[in-house]
């Protein structure tokens, strides 16, 4: 088995920029959001289309797993361990295009385990036996629909960032040579 060349420095700063700066992005973005909005409006942007309207969510992707937050923080915290050590101890960051993909999902990650751990501040608004409680929930306020039958659940910049770059990491998996071509 070949060695891989070492990691550029320019590949740590390339992967620390964009988590960075993704996550900054999320979390400046939902502090806006939820200090300017109102619960329970819509505020369109494009109408009936695009537009903003604040909720939180206990679960993941698609509000699966409601109300497992700490299985959720913990799994953040493993893969926020895990994607620099497969970038940089095993090298993976030598491929420019994994680096940026690990970059955007390793910045939504840090954006929405800081709304797992109710790091926000975000209080409960409904129901009442919750009301007043502080919420170790993700922020979402991003609303997007096709009409009124089809809308998609609310979301927030650190979701797109892991949805872009699971999508980048599985568009450049489907682009890799496979093993047999490379000998």
């Amino acid at each position: 088995m070949e060695s891989l060349p070492p990691v550029p420095l320019q590949r740590y700063i390339l992967f620390a920029s964009i988590a960075a700066i993704g996550c900054a992005a999320d979390l400046a973005t939902k502090s806006f959001a939820f200090s300017r909005l109102s619960w329970g409006q819509v505020h369109w942007v494009w109408p009936e289309h695009v537009g903003f309207q604040l909720s939180l969510n206990e679960g993941a992707l698609f509000g699966m797993g409601q109300g497992k937050v700490w299985w959720f923080a913990v799994l953040s915290v493993v893969a926020a361990i895990a994607i620099p050590v497969w970038l940089f101890v095993y090298r993976a960051a030598n491929d420019w295009l994994l680096t940026v993909a690990l970059g955007a999902v390793t910045g939504g990650i840090f954006g929405n385990l800081y709304d797992r751990l109710g790091m926000h501040g975000v209080i409960w608004p409904w129901p009442p036996e919750r009301a007043g409680l502080p919420a170790y929930a993700v922020r979402d306020w991003i609303l997007w629909q096709y009409n009124d039958q089809w809308r998609w659940p609310n979301f927030n910049i650190a979701d797109s960032l892991l949805v872009v770059g699971a999508g980048a990491i599985l568009l450049r998996a489907m682009r890799a040579e496979s093993p047999e071509k490379t000998q």
